[in-house]
């Protein structure tokens, strides 16, 4: 047998195509489209998803069923002594505690890692774990890391309507109203696993620079130790809209000298969801 294997949940923004041959497996999120249950990435086009969102359709999360969690952690037994299981932060879904309660009956051979990111700071947290296996990494020292380097991570995400924020509750309707007559677009944050407000803006001009003014804040102060050891790596996330995500890129690495986008990717459908298309997020995090 394998001895470790890594289990992320489809937030983590990685595809199915993308695992092959290699490690790490992935639990697809569930969501509900008008009362129908679709699971991200399984026969599912993100095409199709953002039609429906856009046309109105009535869209929620859920998180994943106990049985397709544990048919999945006795699926990946078979071949491999130990699961990593890093799903998306606890700070943001119940997913997280619900899997830990579960892993109680395996015996310590499935270890679930709350190291409070999502989207492609989870990437990354995933990208990490895999390379410590890689270089004969004990599943205890890939938990270590994965808990120390858990809080050095920042998204900053730039939300173009409050449409979707309303409907999920994030903001009440009065809130909405008012800020969708002032065409208010909010800059959130995550940092420490919860989705809370950072600043509001006007424009998405001025929502690229405060991001830009954000991420420069955090790698000169927050950051600085682990940019001088050039384990800090910047990313790129986007709801459907590709080219002012490759446009943010040109300007980021134009305005801020040193920073480079290690790569950009489509934010999961679970947290398009919440946000709606159009939204525009950056993010750094430690790297091992």
């Amino acid at each position: 047998m394998k001895k470790i294997a890594i289990v992320t949940d489809s937030n983590a923004g990685i595809l199915p195509s993308e695992v092959e041959d290699r490690d790490i497996f992935i639990l697809p999120m569930p969501f509900l489209i008008d009362g129908k249950e679709y699971f991200e990435n399984v026969g599912f086009r993100s095409e199709d998803f953002y039609g429906m969102l856009e046309s109105g359709a009535n869209v929620s999360t859920s998180q994943p069923s106990i049985l397709s969690v544990t048919t999945l952690w006795d699926e990946v037994l078979k071949d491999y002594e130990t699961i990593i299981h890093i799903p998306m932060s606890s700070g943001l879904s119940s997913s997280c505690d619900t899997a830990k309660m579960l892993a109680k009956d395996y015996k310590g051979r499935v270890i679930v890692v709350d190291n409070q990111r999502i989207s492609v700071t989870l990437k990354q947290s995933v990208l990490d774990a895999e390379n410590m296996i890689k270089d004969g990494k004990s599943a205890g020292e890939i938990v270590d890391f994965l808990l120390e380097s858990k809080l050095d991570s920042s998204i900053y995400i730039m939300v173009p309507t409050l449409k979707y924020l309303k409907k999920g509750g994030r903001i009440t309707p009065a809130a909405a109203a008012i800020g969708s007559l002032l065409n208010i677009k909010p800059v959130l944050q995550i940092q420490g696993g919860k989705l809370e407000p950072y600043q509001k803006v006007m424009s998405v001009k001025q929502a690229n620079k405060v991001m830009m003014t954000a991420l420069k804040n955090d790698i000169e102060m927050r950051f600085k130790g682990i940019v001088n050891d050039k384990k800090l790596k910047v990313f790129i996330a986007h709801s459907n809209d590709v080219d002012s995500a490759e446009a943010f890129r040109l300007q980021i690495e134009k305005e801020l000298s040193g920073v480079f986008i290690e790569y950009i990717d489509e934010l999961s459908m679970s947290v398009a969801c919440h946000i709606g298309p159009g939204s525009l997020a950056i993010a750094c995090a430690r790297v091992y």
